[in-house]
């Protein structure tokens, strides 16, 4: 009985021994630093219908980041990094929801005014948008993929809504696209603290690395092509 007492507890000491192995940040390739080489910013669905009052999926604290964005994407435009808006339509017939509204109310219908960008977000000519968004996912059924391949993008910095829906699908599949991911934390917004906090704490595991406005900011001005 005590040898096999012994043995169960050797055993378990191995384990634990080696999930520890597995886990040492030693053991892992270094990745580069956040900077304006090959990045691009990703700003995902930041439309009415997500964040007014009242409206059919509103965040919560989804106003309060437009500042904070318009602040990260006239940094990144001075210095020379690309801004993508994502834009989330449905068809005025409901056709193409699919089972969504099984989970979700109607929104973001092609030409209502819940469709439009957020009042006060700001948009540069140069920018670029992805307007055939159907689902969760940026990358499903649009040409985001291709865009950021023919800008030779390998990184990006997500920001926008919901942090726990179109900002979590679409930073997966981007992980799985082998692109390095940087969610803005201040940058980002839900309908629920808690499936906030939830989703954070899952992508910042092995989908992307966590940051914040201010140190986006930082490290687009550290470039030499940064603007104050």
């Amino acid at each position: 009985m005590f040898r096999r007492r012994s043995l169960a507890k050797s055993e378990v000491l191995v384990r634990a021994r080696d999930r520890a192995a597995v886990h040492t940040p030693g053991d892992l390739r270094p990745a580069p630093p956040l900077g304006v080489d090959q990045t691009a910013v990703l700003v995902i669905d930041m439309q009415r219908d997500f964040l007014e009052p009242g409206a059919p999926a509103a965040t919560i604290g989804g106003l309060a980041l437009v500042p904070r964005i318009n602040r990260l994407t006239r940094v990144a435009r001075r210095a020379g990094v690309p801004v993508i808006f994502t834009h989330e339509r449905h068809r005025a017939d409901l056709s193409d929801f699919g089972i969504e509204l099984e989970y979700e109310r109607v929104h973001c219908l092609e030409g209502s005014r819940g469709a439009e960008l957020a009042a006060g977000l700001v948009v540069d000519s140069r920018d670029y948008h992805i307007t055939s968004k159907r689902r969760y996912d940026a990358f499903q059924g649009t040409d985001l993929h291709e865009l950021l391949r023919s800008l030779g993008i390998g990184a990006l910095v997500v920001a926008g809504v919901c942090t726990d829906v179109c900002v979590s699908a679409t930073v997966q599949r981007a992980r799985c696209l082998d692109y390095r991911v940087f969610i803005v934390k201040d940058g980002v917004a839900a309908t629920s603290r808690a499936r906030h906090a939830a989703a954070l704490r899952c992508l910042g595991h092995v989908f992307a690395r966590l940051t914040t406005t201010r140190d986006v900011v930082a490290a687009f001005r550290s470039s030499p092509k940064g603007g104050t």
